[in-house]
């Protein structure tokens, strides 16, 4: 069934608030390009909105009661937010839960070198990318530098305009005819996402250094700007992205063009949704932004770790109702929205899709019933009782939404954190905003979706 497009609804009102939340999403990009920023700029807004550290407050001996808001944090790069309802936690929460790492290259441990005149930084790709997108871009450095003594330094470079960029290099046309032969996977290779970082020697340096003067010289400047020694990259976590502001797209200016919309178009819109519940809600509301969902939702901040259900577990301690059964009961009884990103139909690329089962921009936010690949491998199928539940509440609210697969069968697939909350015998389904160009350094959104999934996940925080 084909959907109409959101923006033919719209009144003066309607764009006005679109306007200004599309504003306040693309701030929210630009200060979080890395978990640690996203994480640190999440809880600086959950704080002014009246969320307090749920460890402080358990900390100062008050318990939890209905109407508090608390958030915890693991590692600095998970964070759950509970707004406390008047039913028992063992009767469920209504859950929003989205990723907030993104495709990047991390710098290696062991990662600067010097060869002909010009120093680099050895990388590793995170996540799933389009290698040869990653060349002649202008590129920024994020992270942080954590050192013996205990101290930790943060690392931001190329953002400011006054900033350098770091930059990738790829072979001229002129002398590619080689290179033009292989496939698009081999083009560039892994290894050869080495970062350009300079070019210039350091004078007058000893006999055993004169070799490596061009390295020495970035030494010098990382030492002397961060205080940190060569060594000090054992113990660092770097990520290059791309340089640049989130930028409105199109003459019309109708859509956001930006790296990491996957998923923090789903990460901002939750978290929105989330900070507005200003009244005490019925049953408890949760807001989870996870990390590592781009490399299997694994290690300690990632949806397969025990952060959540151990989250639920203080929460419940706080109440004075800590059991085991409480906590698998509230887990259980809880409905989650797994707060992801669908692929938008390109026209350009229209022999991956099937269009009857295709997301597109600007008919508001996405049901994904199902991911996977092949034979739906690695999905979580909803329910139709619990699809039909989340139609009548968007409905109900007047919320834009439509129904999509991620491209033909046997095309290719993919997965989100849904399987991994549906262990806990949940009601799950996949729902976020279609992106352009997923993965790829600059992705396209379309202010309108993003607009209809903040509505949408306002409803389900009421209704669900």
């Amino acid at each position: 069934m084909e959907r109409r497009n959101a923006w033919l609804s719209y009144k003066e009102a309607d764009e006005n608030e679109m306007e200004k939340l599309a504003k306040a999403y693309r701030n929210f990009l630009n200060k979080g390009k890395t978990e640690r920023e996203c994480v640190t700029e999440i809880i600086k807004e959950a704080e002014a909105a009246g969320y307090e550290s749920l460890e402080a407050k358990l900390a100062k001996g008050n318990g939890i009661k209905a109407g508090d808001k608390v958030y915890t944090v693991g590692m600095k790069k998970i964070v759950a937010l509970f707004h406390v309802g008047e039913e028992e936690l063992s009767k469920g929460m209504s859950i929003l839960c989205a990723h907030i790492d993104s495709p990047r290259l991390d710098i290696k441990q062991n990662p600067l070198y010097e060869d002909t005149d010009l120093a680099y930084l050895d990388t590793h790709y995170y996540g799933g990318v389009k290698k040869y997108q990653w060349v002649t871009l202008p590129l920024a450095m994020h992270g942080v530098v954590a050192k013996k003594d205990g101290s930790v330094v943060e690392v931001s470079v190329g953002e400011d305009e006054e900033d350098p960029v770091l930059y990738i290099t790829d072979l001229l046309i002129h002398l590619a005819g080689k290179q033009l032969q292989k496939k698009a996977a081999e083009v560039i290779e892994g290894e050869s996402l080495d970062i350009l970082i300079g070019s210039r020697p350091l004078k007058d340096l000893p006999d055993d250094k004169k070799k490596d003067a061009v390295k020495q010289n970035v030494l010098k400047i990382l030492n002397e700007k961060y205080g940190i020694e060569e060594e000090d990259f054992l113990s660092a976590e770097l990520e290059i992205v791309p340089a640049g502001k989130a930028r409105e797209c199109g003459l019309d200016r109708s859509m956001i063009a930006a790296y990491g919309q996957d998923d923090r178009v789903c990460a901002y819109t939750s978290l929105a949704a989330m900070l507005e519940m200003n009244e005490t809600p019925k049953r408890t509301g949760c807001c989870l932004l996870v990390d590592k969902e781009e490399i299997g939702s694994v290690g300690a901040t990632g949806m397969q770790s025990r952060f959540f259900e151990n989250s639920v577990a203080e929460l419940l301690d706080g109440m004075d109702c800590y059991s085991e059964l409480a906590v698998r009961r509230a887990l259980r009884n809880s409905s989650m929205l797994s707060s992801d990103v669908s692929a938008g139909y390109d026209p350009a690329y229209s022999e991956a899709f099937e269009k009857k089962n295709a997301a597109y921009l600007g008919r508001g936010i996405v049901l994904n019933k199902f991911t996977g690949a092949r034979g739906k491998s690695g999905s979580n199928d909803a329910n139709a009782e619990y699809v039909a539940r989340v139609r009548r509440i968007f409905d109900d609210h007047d919320v834009a939404f439509q129904t999509a697969e991620l491209g033909k069968v046997d095309f290719g697939g993919g997965g989100t954190i849904a399987y991994i909350a549906a262990l806990y015998g949940m009601e799950v389904i996949d729902s976020g905003v279609a992106v352009l160009s997923m993965h790829s350094p600059w992705e396209v959104t379309s202010k309108a979706d993003v607009y209809e999934a903040y509505k949408a996940y306002k409803a389900f925080l009421l209704d669900a």
